[in-house]
């Protein structure tokens, strides 16, 4: 007969995670160790990231073991969110070419500071 508390779940796999998890956190302190610079740097920290947090939902908050309607659920808002943005941040990259394709910009341009603007430097 089925007990009301719920599955059990064995020890091992929570031990066996949480081991992954700390591989996982060494490889993402060994990227600011070997001073990883540029894109792969980010790639590798948000690689990193998100494999533990998926772990953790999915072990840890037994995610893995609950029905696909529920993880759906659960986990496609933020799925959805993460798309729009990557549209966003495609379409933000393509306006900002555009203006230096067609609108003249300067790439190497500087934003003036206050102390630019309101000569701070000069005596009253």
């Amino acid at each position: 007969m089925a007990s009301a508390e719920g599955q059990q779940h064995p020890l091992g796999i929570y031990y066996k995670i949480w081991g992954l998890l700390f591989v996982l956190s060494a490889f993402s302190y060994a990227v600011d160790y070997f001073e990883v610079q540029g894109a792969l740097r980010w790639t590798l920290v948000l690689l990193f990231m998100a494999l533990k947090a998926g772990f953790i939902v999915a072990i840890f908050m037994h995610v893995v073991w609950e029905r696909m309607a529920l993880v759906l659920t659960i986990l496609g808002p933020p799925v959805v969110l993460l798309l729009l943005i990557s549209l966003m941040a495609v379409e933000g990259a393509y306006v900002e070419e555009t203006r230096f394709n067609y609108r003249g910009h300067d790439r190497d341009a500087v934003a003036l500071g206050p102390s630019d603007i309101h000569h701070e430097d000069e005596a009253h």
